[in-house]
């Protein structure tokens, strides 16, 4: 017997989830950006991680398994833009190394559950075509 949630929208999502977590500290960082940034990295920073979990919710919701794998694909897209901006960050003293690599390691957490989350749709799909 399975003690699993049913997934019913795309907030039930652990890779939604995920990405919401790391959206809430990008978003925290890009405030704390110097001025002179508020336009460039910020900006670069709020859209890229509004992307992940704006494509991963828009995936869900479409109704074909390859459309949900190709936005799946743009929201790791701007996973990895995400990561070269903290980078960034670190370069520019504006992210210690430590807050830079925890950044990073909760990045690349999401990325793995969105690369599960991409293995997992693109299997429903081979299954419905058997």
């Amino acid at each position: 017997m399975s003690t699993a949630k049913p997934i019913r929208d795309f907030t039930d999502l652990d890779v939604w989830k995920a990405a919401r977590d790391l959206r809430r500290e990008l978003y925290k960082v890009a405030k704390a950006l110097p001025e002179h940034e508020k336009y460039g990295l910020a900006s670069q920073m709020r859209r890229a991680a509004t992307s992940v979990t704006a494509n991963i919710a828009e995936g869900f919701g479409r109704f074909g398994y390859q459309e949900n794998a190709q936005l799946c694909r743009q929201a790791r897209g701007s996973l990895y833009e995400l990561r070269d901006h903290l980078t960034t960050s670190v370069d520019e003293g504006y992210l210690s190394v430590a807050e830079g690599e925890k950044l990073q390691a909760l990045a690349q957490m999401v990325g793995r559950l969105l690369n599960g989350y991409l293995r997992a749709t693109l299997a429903l799909k081979r299954n419905a075509a058997a």
